[in-house]
């Protein structure tokens, strides 16, 4: 098929000119009323209430969905791009859209992404609160990951994190530690859930949350309110006949290392884009790759100085042969907007869960050329409230 390539614009400074302002602060938010939470200045070490606010509008998405979001928000101007490449093509669907995602000079996260469209639009939707989820995901991955778990945690002790026909919610356990696994439970389907954090967990004291829609609990499985978007992504219509199921996806969480696994054969088998992947046979735990953050500032000084000097400042087209990337300083942490506080509901009732991971082994190089589109750390403490913040946390 013919090369699909970004828009010039995208070649250019002035795309992450463009960017960057996305990210002003002062965005008026989605909340009309209520006092907005505190932010923390920049560069702070968030605390664990100021996480859980953070990654709630995504806790309860499936294993491989949550992980392969995380590591996509590392690389904020690329979902950009990647919403905008969709926004282009809209004729572009099944294998079509795969095969014109591996011609993008992408991380693989991202390429891999566009087979979710509304995922895709919520991330581009709030760029600010992606960005911050990446950043906070590369400088506290441990934390980050606590979090997930927690707001699983208190969601099911509410009585709103249940199995459905959809998705299976497991307990498991590793090292001696419990850990809430969600999961689909077709091997070939991908539902997308579509909750309002508010109903689960109460308005967000510390962090605000993302500036997204949120449909009327009416609308969404007799006003229990939580539902998913349409009626499921089927993997199969994009991966075609080398697909067998979500234990071969691509990203996975690491409960018990808090970290993110990275199946490598995956990428290779679909032609995603391996360019600093040195084996594409096994798994690997996930390393942020600074080629793909497109000259996006890192958040803290020791990630700036971690990545020094690996930072292209233009995207292009994916080349046949292996990528060649420039390089470029990062600059220093960009800003957080505030949302003023929603009004907290009340209403308790259940609401969602997911199959469990089958654990099947990834294909080997074998199946590499079909068209379509690791290990552990030990988990650090939780940081303490800040100063004067107490009081009325939810659900502790």
């Amino acid at each position: 098929m013919p090369r699909t390539t970004l828009a010039a614009s995208h070649k250019k400074p002035a795309a992450l000119l463009a960017f960057l302002l996305l990210l002003t602060p002062g965005t008026t938010g989605l909340f009309a009323q209520g006092t907005p939470p505190q932010m923390p200045p920049p560069g702070q070490t968030l605390t664990a209430d100021q996480l859980d606010d953070l990654v709630a509008p995504i806790a309860l998405y499936p294993d491989p969905l949550v992980s392969q979001i995380l590591v996509a928000a590392t690389y904020p101007l690329e979902v950009v791009q990647a919403f905008q490449f969709t926004q282009r093509n809209p004729g572009l669907t099944g294998p079509a859209l795969t095969q014109a995602a591996q011609q993008q000079n992408w991380d693989p996260s991202i390429q891999a992404l566009v087979i979710f469209p509304d995922v895709l639009k919520r991330l581009n939707d709030d760029v600010t609160w992606t960005t911050n989820l990446g950043n906070a995901f590369l400088a506290q991955q441990a934390d980050v990951m606590a979090a997930i778990q927690q707001m699983r945690q208190r969601a099911q002790q509410a009585g709103k994190l249940a199995p459905t026909p959809q998705e299976n919610v497991v307990t498991e356990s590793e090292n001696g530690a419990p850990y809430i696994e969600i999961m689909p439970v077709n091997p070939d389907i991908m539902y997308v859930p579509c909750y309002d954090p508010v109903w689960v967990w109460g308005a967000p004291m510390w962090y605000p949350y993302p500036h997204w829609w949120w449909p009327p609990r009416s609308v969404i499985i007799g006003g229990l309110g939580f539902g998913f978007y349409g009626g499921g992504i089927n993997v199969g219509l994009f991966f075609g006949a080398s697909w067998h199921g979500w234990g071969g996806w691509g990203w996975r969480p690491g409960w018990g290392g808090r970290n993110i696994i990275v199946d490598n054969a995956f990428i290779h088998r679909y032609n995603l884009n391996t360019a600093n992947i040195r084996d594409v046979h096994g798994t690997t735990v996930w390393a942020h790759d600074a080629a793909h953050r497109g000259g996006v500032p890192y958040a803290t000084p020791a990630l700036q100085q971690q990545y020094r000097g690996n930072v292209r400042q233009a995207v292009a087209p994916r080349p046949e042969g292996p990528a060649n990337r420039q390089s470029a300083q990062p600059a220093d942490r960009i800003g957080s907007r505030q949302v003023p506080k929603s009004t907290p509901q009340t209403q308790n009732r259940s609401a969602f869960g997911g199959s469990h991971n089958s654990g099947a082994a990834a294909q080997t190089h074998a199946d590499h050329g079909y068209s379509s589109m690791g290990a552990a750390r030990s988990m650090p403490a939780r940081s303490a409230p800040p100063a004067g913040g107490g009081g009325g946390r939810r659900g502790k």
